[in-house]
């Protein structure tokens, strides 16, 4: 049987990304609640943007080192079904907010030249360890500030028993993202800038061509 690799477009801040996310068969949809991101957005225009959204279709909310009192607001205004940590939340900051919101959460971890395989596992640990909402990790690429900074990082760094259970970000678009599949086989892939016409603002033929490749993907993975 073959893989279905979810697919995560992140960052939408409009109504015609979601359509085209949506259209295209995305599995779930991110919005930036980080303020110093382009792809920020505000709660309220957040909840309205999601006024008429299908069911079944996931919507994680971005956090970068916000607070409990900030993660409830949001929570309270928009529809999420995860929240996603990238900032510096320890495991048990992240346990204590996600069991106030009563929401499960991811933790994105920045991958460096320097991390090890182990390095990778025993971060996973740690978190998966701290609470049953925790959900798995983000494997992202470090750049300077937070956030996705569209870079690849070196994929041979993932265990293949750790492989399976992470969403892999970092730098993926239509023309590596089946490469990318085919090397770690993750459990989701999740993008951002790589289908963007500009900085924050989302080309639904890039979402429709890369949601395609991930598709021909998972076809050739034997």
């Amino acid at each position: 049987m073959n893989q279905r690799t979810r697919i995560k477009i992140c960052g939408l801040s409009r109504p015609e990304d979601i359509s085209a996310a949506v259209g295209a068969g995305a599995d779930a949809i991110g919005l930036v609640f980080y303020p110093k991101s382009p792809r920020f957005i505000e709660p309220q225009a957040a909840a309205r943007l999601l006024a008429a959204l299908p069911p079944y279709l996931g919507v994680a909310g971005l956090f970068v080192n916000a607070s409990e009192q900030e993660v409830l607001a949001i929570s309270a205004k928009v529809p999420l079904t995860q929240l996603q940590f990238h900032g510096d939340e320890t495991p048990q900051q992240c346990a204590t907010i996600a069991q106030a919101a009563m929401r499960p959460f991811t933790r994105a971890l920045r991958i460096t030249a320097d991390m090890s395989g182990a390095d990778l596992l025993e971060y996973e640990s740690a978190y998966r360890l701290s609470s049953p909402l925790f959900s798995g990790l983000i494997l992202d690429t470090f750049v300077d500030g937070y956030g996705g900074g569209g870079k690849v990082f070196d994929w041979s760094l993932i265990p293949k028993e750790l492989a399976p259970r992470v969403v892999l970000s970092g730098g993926l678009s239509v023309q590596n993202v089946a490469e990318a599949i085919a090397s770690v086989r993750p459990y989701a892939v999740d993008v951002s800038s790589g289908v963007e016409a500009s900085r924050g603002i989302k080309d639904p033929a890039r979402i429709r061509d890369f949601i395609a490749a991930v598709r021909r993907a998972d076809q050739a993975v034997v």
